[in-house]
């Protein structure tokens, strides 16, 4: 054993493949997805374009657009047998661990699981990232004891979701608003969730394993439900007027503010201004002005001291307000979070198929005693 050991804690600066899915200056807080600046791609783009630019590194024209809209659109529907067992999902069960058992299930359906040929999974993929609008839409109903509803023809991704998940086709501006959102969060470099997806399919394992793998990871608080917390802190807060104390009394706790920071970037991450913007049109329209204002007060106050030391709102800090208007309640903020995912993490796993696949075995650095010897268990 080597004297002397550089250990990366949490895998800090380790590069261990290359992509051109997605450049991050966490420094200068700029974000791009395979070369387009995310602030363009949300101003501008639809999920489907955005999902075709990561499964195929360039964006579409208006025939392979409408081409491959149209083959997601076909995607969308789950098997009968999926839909009966989501109606038996206990009603109080985390709308994640509903949505990580039905995609296990649809691979125990889907007779080409083991299939790993790139055709196939390139398939596999686009019929995962039509469906999981369709489960967590599906969940939604279900957990408020509403009828699941089939995917409607002639609506967008972003539309039927909405629709899909509260019963009536969307406006433009929800569908807008919706698209953006999955569009900022589709993509993120080597996160913990993709990573664990790349890590599990290095193994030769089926997509689905894979991908519910990566539905475990985004589980966790400090990752996908984020938002969930800012969320919570707003209802702690009460009013802009109570967040000068609120503070104080979060710093005399050495307590942190949820959805500020981030491992990646130093400064104001690109996905929170974004966000902030339709944030605010729709406190504007739809009366979260009360949220929306404890956000603003607590970005100023608790910039003035935060920012200094590279802390910044990210993506999450604004999330929710936005889902809490399209109609989904607090538990399904990590889901929506997936639906946007699952384009990046199938895109990861493409790419990293295509360019090595090699098996991924880090290293620890022992620490133990050696050479112990064994007692009988009647002298111990």
């Amino acid at each position: 054993m080597s004297a002397t050991v550089t250990i990366a804690r949490g895998l800090e600066d380790v590069i261990f493949t290359e992509s051109s899915l997605c450049f991050i200056d966490g420094d200068q807080g700029r974000l791009y997805y395979a070369g387009y600046k995310i602030q363009d791609l949300a101003e501008y783009a639809t999920f489907e374009e955005v999902t075709y630019l990561l499964l195929h590194g360039h964006l579409p024209n208006k025939a392979e657009l409408k081409a491959f809209s149209a083959r997601l659109a076909s995607l969308r529907a789950l098997p009968p047998s999926i839909i009966k067992q989501i109606k038996q999902f206990p009603r109080n069960a985390h709308p994640m661990s509903m949505l990580r058992t039905a995609v296990s299930e649809l691979g125990m359906v889907d007779p080409t699981e083991g299939d790993v040929s790139p055709e196939a999974l390139y398939e596999k993929s686009l019929s995962l990232i039509a469906k999981f609008a369709t489960i967590v839409a599906a969940t939604k109903r279900h957990r408020e004891g509403q009828k699941i509803l089939a995917p409607r023809k002639g609506l967008s991704h972003a539309a039927n979701f909405l629709y899909m998940s509260n019963g009536k086709v969307p406006s433009k501006e929800e569908t807008k608003l919706m698209d953006v959102a999955l569009i900022l969060q589709a993509e993120h470099g080597f996160n913990a969730s993709t990573f664990t997806a790349i890590a599990a399919y290095s193994t030769q394992a089926d997509i689905y394993s894979s991908i519910v793998a990566a539905v475990g990871a985004l589980k966790g608080p400090r990752h996908g439900g984020a938002n969930e917390a800012v969320m919570k802190m707003i209802a702690e807060i009460g009013s802009p007027e109570k967040v000068s104390s609120w503070l104080a009394e979060l710093q005399a706790k050495k307590g942190r503010v949820m959805g500020m920071g981030h491992r990646v970037y130093k400064s104001y991450d690109p996905r929170a201004g974004v966000l902030d913007k339709y944030a605010g049109e729709v406190a504007a329209k739809h009366g979260h002005s009360k949220e929306y204002a404890i956000l603003k007060e607590l970005e100023r106050q608790a910039g003035a001291i935060y920012n200094p030391k590279g802390i910044y709102p990210n993506v999450d800090f604004y999330s929710g307000v936005v889902y809490s208007d399209l109609g989904y309640p607090l538990e399904f903020f990590t889901p929506i979070f997936a639906v946007a995912r699952i384009s990046g993490w199938c895109a990861h796993i493409l790419e990293y198929t295509r360019i090595d696949n090699r098996l991924l075995r880090p290293d620890s650095h022992y620490t133990g005693k050696l050479d112990l010897p064994y007692k009988p268990l009647s002298k111990r």
